[in-house]
């Protein structure tokens, strides 16, 4: 049986999970699973239902009715919600606040996680979240946790809004990203940390590409010392 490879990266909001993760999934002909987008489908079905963050058991209840799938148009994941494809619409700050205060819900990681679980038993994956390689890929080949100082990681959101016409401001957007890291390191399931045999990566005065070189170097040599 062929053997399949699983790459975790994990580590704080705005960090560069998402970018890195689908640049090394391109170049190791991987498949990207974003799992960030799906609790953040989530946390817009809770939005558009007008549920509050702090309702648990309203949340939880939503969580069974909400059918969240992965899809793959010309190479490109597209987050499916209820039939509905919501991608375009999972990536403003307040569907990521709300992601950020129900991903730590029990009943709303188990249901996505099942699925995060089934992916990667099929094919060779990179997933990127808060809490692949010490919940969801727990075996996986690769464990990184990306990091960057919450100066970077704002100037990053505030540079991404800007280029948008999205008027904000740097100051308010660093403390929400402060705010987002205490509750995910902070949260009673799953919490945001580094898995003990993760490497950490500090991306604040790198460039994308020298992350993912890095990153698939390590894979490649971890790949051959199987061999």
């Amino acid at each position: 049986m062929k053997k399949v490879y699983n790459i975790a990266i994990d580590g704080p909001a705005g960090a560069g999970k998402s970018t890195i993760a689908r640049l090394v999934a391109e170049k190791l002909k991987f498949v990207y699973v974003d799992t960030g987008a799906m609790y953040r489908a989530m946390a817009l079905y809770f939005l558009r239902k007008e549920i509050s963050a702090d309702d648990e058991a309203a949340v939880s209840c939503a969580a069974e009715d909400a059918d969240v799938t992965i899809a793959y148009e010309k190479g490109l994941q597209q987050v499916i919600l209820n039939g509905e494809n919501v991608s375009s619409f999972i990536r403003s700050e307040e569907v990521g606040t709300m992601a950020s205060a129900t991903s730590g819900y029990l009943k709303v990681r188990q249901i996505l996680v099942r699925l995060q679980k089934k992916l990667a038993e099929k094919e060779n994956v990179i997933m990127d979240g808060r809490d692949i390689g010490t919940c969801v890929l727990p075996d996986a080949d690769l464990k990184i946790y990306l990091t960057a100082s919450t100066k970077v990681r704002a100037g990053r959101r505030y540079k991404q809004l800007t280029s948008k016409g999205i008027k904000c401001s740097l100051d308010e957007i660093e403390q929400e990203i402060i705010k987002r890291d205490y509750q995910d390191m902070n949260r009673a399931n799953s919490p945001l940390k580094q898995a003990k045999d993760a490497l950490r990566l500090d991306s604040s005065e790198m460039k994308a590409k020298d992350v993912v070189s890095q990153i698939v170097d390590l894979f490649e040599k971890k790949r051959t010392q199987e061999v």
